[in-house]
């Protein structure tokens, strides 16, 4: 009749409304729809907006639903009113719907706008909902075919968001989640506002600039909307081809060619062009291999001076590249025609809904402004045979009359929709597959770290032995250096005392002339000394009166079993000897030499010290007491000034030289010339 207003029905669930809607309906109109739904479902009808005239109860302003169609049709009710309120779904008892609307005399009243669907979609909701309809942050509702509806608006785009007094059907088909010739379940997310909302083209929907707002909504999705390549240059230019390829020589001479590689989304410079502009026109993308495509966005030239695009096209796809398929949505007869550009820079998308799953892919241009001029990309992901969705076909019904008609119709549509030169899989194939494949990914870890803890065990036990191996016995010397290291200590311990007496040292010129100097040290060592040897090791006893160190009381001192080549040489740190008592001088006295009566001697030779060298400092004594020796030898006639020697009768015998210790100050004082 001439009172149907928007009016979309699909196979499972659609959207009508009143003539004029939302404005004031006109007088004496009448609209029936007849809603046809597969076969052992039942239909449920909702209305978001329901304003029809009462003032003659129900008379001659209504609205009416029957079950069935045609004359059997029985009545669910009639419905009239300002601002009616129904909360509830009205329900058929069959698969068909009859709904009529009249619309008599009337001043005011918006009329209705009604939405429908199959009874197991039970979060059925109408293009008229909004998110700030919705209390929870989080929800799923199934939108109605058919919202793409003229008094409707949005805000905002993906990913971004969408503003929350936008309808979330219109939103859903612009945003790609939903078709608007199918209506879809939507997965919503609200989330806080944001400042600024853009505006886009999108699936035949426009999205308009808004403003602030408290929250937004976006949608959960598959996820399978990343760029195929076009604008990354992953697809190389040899598998971009067309139809033909615009070519022309500017006022310079110079020669524009508008390839088919330049159709890049987002590259600088010109599009590609096709030479001639007409419907038989194509461009074309090899994606090497096949791949799920979810959407395509285009632009026009993108040149300013070069004001052409395309406003309308097809889509074409193929495995082999010699036979084409048209892309159709399910259910239709028709092919799809997609919205293409309204100027050269917009880009616009446009969203498959099923994807399409192809290789070779093809662009048919139909409207174009000037010539024909684009730059694409194409959205989408890989193609993976175990993540391929099933296509749930109605159960076969048994054929009575033509009442299976609209059933049969629909699933051969479906069929060529879908239907593909090569089948992409198969389940016996998914099965054959997949097992093997969890298998592997499951053993091949655990052998690994089987082998790998086997490795680690037998390394650890092999280091742990050789450690200990190399540890056994760090704090303790060599069996052949155990001796060495006593005898190495004891000449740093004092002799023993006996008498508390002064005891000569002697030292035999016969005998030291024939000793090796290796030997010299434990020839002078075999009587003890009176000054002790610097204390080690802590060793701390009284001090004899006349020493600058501590000889230890009670211990053997022996020192003629020390060889000091011999043993390893080792760096000791002395340590400090006690400070002599009040009553005795600080330091021994040194015996005095009178150089002035030795003419002859050589200034070279060095001073003799009456402290006897200690540990490593033996070699350098011999060759001191040879030089003494060969001084005192050659000087006999003259006078020494050294003390007289204890038990030699005279100055001159050299057979045995044995000298007067040095001592203290008190003793020697009267001896020495001042």
């Amino acid at each position: 009749g001439d009172g149907c207003g928007h009016t979309v029905l699909g196979p499972e669930s659609g959207t009508l409304a009143s003539i004029n809607y939302p404005q004031t309906s006109p007088n004496s109109t009448v609209c029936e729809w007849e809603i046809r739904v597969k076969p052992g479902q039942r239909v449920q009808l909702k209305f978001g907006d329901f304003d029809i005239d009462d003032s003659d109860s129900c008379h001659s302003s209504y609205l009416r639903v029957h079950n069935g169609i045609g004359p059997t049709r029985t009545e669910i009710g009639k419905y009239c009113g300002f601002g009616f309120q129904m909360d509830g779904l009205i329900t058929s008892k069959s698969n068909e719907v009859t709904v009529q609307f009249m619309s008599g005399t009337h001043t005011s009243g918006r009329g209705f706008l009604a939405a429908y669907s199959t009874t197991d979609k039970s979060d059925l909701i109408t293009c008229l909902d909004n998110a700030s309809h919705f209390s929870e942050p989080e929800f799923n509702k199934y939108c109605p075919a058919g919202c793409v509806i003229p008094f409707a608006d949005i805000s905002g785009t993906i990913p971004h968001g969408y503003r929350d007094s936008s309808s979330l059907c219109m939103a859903g088909v612009h945003a790609g989640v939903v078709s608007n010739t199918l209506g879809g379940q939507i997965n919503v997310v609200i989330s806080k506002g944001i400042p600024y909302y853009e505006g886009s083209l999108a699936n035949n929907v426009t999205s308009k600039v808004g403003p602030l707002s408290t929250s937004l909504f976006t949608f959960k999705t598959s996820g399978c909307y990343g760029t195929l390549g076009m604008e990354s240059g992953v697809i190389p230019d040899s598998q971009i081809t067309a139809s033909s390829v615009l070519e022309w020589s500017a006022q310079t001479g110079q020669v524009n060619i508008w390839k088919p590689e330049n159709a890049r989304l987002k590259r600088v410079g010109p599009p590609w062009a096709a030479f001639i502009s007409d419907e038989h026109q194509w461009l074309q993308i090899d994606l090497n291999k096949e791949k799920r495509i979810t959407g395509i966005i285009t632009t026009g030239s993108t040149l300013a001076e070069f004001y052409y695009f395309v406003s309308a096209y097809r889509i074409l796809y193929s495995d082999d590249a010699q036979k084409w398929t048209v892309y159709r949505e399910p259910g239709m007869d028709k092919d799809k025609i997609f919205q293409g550009n309204s100027e050269l820079y917009q880009e616009v998308r446009n969203n498959f809904i099923p994807p399409i799953i192809a290789r070779f892919f093809r662009i048919n241009p139909l409207k174009w402004h000037q010539k024909i001029a684009m730059k694409v990309e194409l959205l989408g992901c890989q193609f993976s045979i175990g993540r391929a969705p099933k296509i749930t076909m109605p159960p076969p019904q048994k054929k009575n009359g033509n009442k299976n008609d609209f059933s049969d119709d629909f699933i051969h549509s479906v069929k060529t929709s879908l239907q593909t030169d090569k089948t992409p899989f198969t389940p016996e194939i998914k099965n054959t597959t997949v097992t093997p494949s969890v298998t592997k990914a499951v053993l091949v870890p655990v052998l690994v770290m089987v082998f790998t803890t086997l490795i680690l065990i037998l390394v650890c036990a092999w280091h742990w032995r050789n450690r200990k191996k190399k540890t056994e016995g760090t704090y303790d010397l060599p069996y052949w250096d155990r001796a060495g290291w006593w005898k190495g200590m004891k000449q740093f311990l004092p002799t023993k005392s006996a008498d508390h007496e002064e005891t000569p040292v002697r030292y035999s010129s016969s005998e030291i002339g024939h000793l090796r100097p290796r030997e010299v040290p434990a020839m002078l060592q075999t009587e003890s000394a009176e000054y002790a040897q610097p204390l080690v090791g802590g060793i701390v006893s009284t001090l004899h009166q006349r020493s600058t160190f501590k000889p230890e009381e009670g211990k053997e001192a022996s020192y003629a079993d020390l060889d000091p080549y011999n043993s390893p040489i080792q760096e000791v740190y002395h340590a400090y000897a006690e400070p002599l008592p009040i009553t005795g001088p600080e330091y021994a006295t040194p015996i005095i030499m009178d150089m002035s009566s030795h003419p002859s001697t050589p200034l070279g030779i060095p001073s003799i010290s009456t402290f006897k060298a200690a540990g490593n400092q033996a070699p350098p004594l011999a060759g001191t007491y040879n030089k003494l020796l060969s001084r005192t030898d050659s000087t006999s006639s003259a006078q020494a000034l050294y003390d007289t020697p204890k038990g030699q009768l005279g100055p001159g015998a050299a057979s045995e030289l044995v000298y007067q210790v040095p001592q203290s100050m008190a003793h020697s004082a009267g001896n020495k010339d001042e």
